[in-house]
């Protein structure tokens, strides 16, 4: 039997590598690890920490393909961030100019969630815990 652990990191690939720089760092949070510049490779590789837990990798390629689905295509649906305050969480996204979803209920766990995009589109979602 594969004796999985835990989920080591996710990987994402973005755009503007400054923008999205600033969108995970000053606006969800989290702390930069490890910052690299591949100059073989024209591109970024940084380590991103939530709460000390290593959890994401940010690379900037030149010129990568756009998204080409949104969240019901087959693969990849959503990163789900849990937080204590929905409300609170959704506000300070909303002051910095990101736009979410308005607040849902679970039918299942009767927790609150939303969803908000990342730079690239990429669908996130923050689920009260």
């Amino acid at each position: 039997m594969l004796a999985i652990q835990h989920i080591h990191h996710i990987a994402i690939i973005c755009a503007d590598y400054e923008k999205s720089k600033n969108f995970y760092t000053q606006i969800l949070g989290f702390t930069i690890i490890t910052e690299v510049y591949r100059a073989s490779r024209d591109s970024y590789k940084l380590d991103l920490a939530l709460n000390d837990t290593y959890v994401i990798e940010l690379f900037s390629f030149p010129d990568p393909p756009s998204r080409v689905s949104q969240p019901e295509a087959c693969g990849l649906r959503h990163l789900a961030f849990a937080v204590t305050d929905i409300v609170a969480a959704t506000t300070h996204l909303n002051e910095h100019g990101i736009s979410t979803e308005p607040i849902r209920t679970d039918e299942f766990t009767g927790k609150k969630f939303t969803f908000f995009e990342d730079p690239d589109h990429l669908p996130l979602e923050l689920y009260q815990w």
